[in-house]
């Protein structure tokens, strides 16, 4: 990911939210996306375990975060 973006974790309801918000809250812009492909998440996966991402994809986004350009005021 460019443009400063910073992979954070992946993650569902209700932390997605929770996360998302926590991070904003804190001054980063948050972006939410979509899971890899499947082949691309087998080939990146460390633990080798992907069996709750395979049930449900959707349901699952990864959360990437950065600094925000301006800062909003408190």
């Amino acid at each position: 990911m460019s443009q400063g973006w910073e992979k954070r974790f992946v993650a569902d309801e209700p932390r997605l939210s929770e996360m998302k918000e926590l991070y904003e809250s804190i001054g980063f812009e948050v972006l939410l996306e979509p899971l890899p492909s499947k082949e691309e998440l087998a080939a990146c996966a460390e633990s080798g375990c992907t069996a709750c991402l395979d049930i449900d994809p959707e349901r699952y986004r990864t959360i990437y975060t950065r600094a925000r350009e301006t800062p909003t005021p408190s």
